[in-house]
């Protein structure tokens, strides 16, 4: 039987889940914080930060859908079409090689709340940085991206294999650097998360099946729900903020937050 507060505790992570995977200020990190402050120790705890993740996936899925299904049905016939999932699939190969051979020594060494604070301090200034060069945008749209700026979102996202970085950050700063407008290096951004996270939602659940039992997938259904309804909301803003504004807010909400969690934890719980 499960707890009322196991299940408080579930469906508020997943809530947090989708609030920050699709924002510049990694979903992991919080996931990782948050998990830790409220004691989220469950033996599957890991393998529920990474699969939830999932459940925010498929609010992009749902809320792209028509794009979606017109690049499956014209993906041979169209070239716009054909062009830009060979340019998610070329986003998509730096991180998914890379994780695959230091998937196992990045969980091990980095998912803690030390990393993720130094790595939102770091990606809160570079995010900052990054804004206050202006740099001049080319493309307006994310189905005109070129090759090379797919290829260079792509080794972007190799960063966000450090928990604390951000998928969403590292992608969408690595497009908004090659001219890039917001909403299109967020869009890119967006449909980039879906075979990446796919991939690693699936490939931690073959790696950690004999942990699976019916209290653990209840869990993970839980969350999975909550990060899918929560996702939902924050995308349909999102695109809606960024079309005015730039993300120097999210670089400074990175560095107080980072700084927070390096005072919590030195000076309150002595790590």
């Amino acid at each position: 039987m499960i707890s009322l507060i196991l299940i408080l505790k579930t469906i508020f992570l997943g809530i947090v889940e989708g609030l920050t995977e699709f924002l510049p200020i990694s979903s992991t990190g919080h996931l990782i914080v948050c998990a830790n402050m409220i004691k989220f120790d469950n033996k599957v705890a890991t393998l529920f930060e990474i699969v939830i993740q999932l459940g925010a996936i498929l609010a992009v899925v749902w809320l792209y859908r028509e794009k979606i299904i017109t690049l499956i049905k014209t993906a041979f016939k169209d070239k716009k079409s054909y062009d830009f999932i060979v340019n998610i699939i070329i986003a998509f190969i730096p991180a998914s090689v890379v994780g695959f051979f230091f998937h196992s020594i990045i969980k091990h060494y980095l998912f803690n709340p030390i990393t993720v604070a130094f790595a939102l301090i770091i990606g809160g200034y570079i995010i900052v940085y990054i804004e206050n060069k202006k740099i001049k945008v080319k493309t307006q749209e994310a189905f005109d991206i070129t090759k090379k700026s797919a290829l260079i979102v792509g080794l972007a996202q190799i960063l966000s294999l450090i928990p604390g970085v951000s998928r969403a950050g590292a992608t969408i700063m690595g497009g908004v650097c090659c001219g890039l407008s917001r909403k299109a290096s967020a869009e890119f951004s967006f449909f980039l998360a879906i075979p990446i996270m796919f991939a690693a939602t699936f490939y931690d659940l073959y790696k950690n099946s004999a942990d699976l039992n019916m209290e653990s997938v209840t869990i993970i259904a839980i969350g999975f729900i909550s990060a899918f309804i929560s996702a939902i909301a924050v995308i349909k803003w999102f695109i809606k903020y960024i079309s005015t504004k730039d993300f120097k807010i999210f670089g400074w909400y990175r560095i107080l937050f980072g700084a927070f969690l390096l005072g919590f934890y030195y000076f309150i719980k002595g790590m």
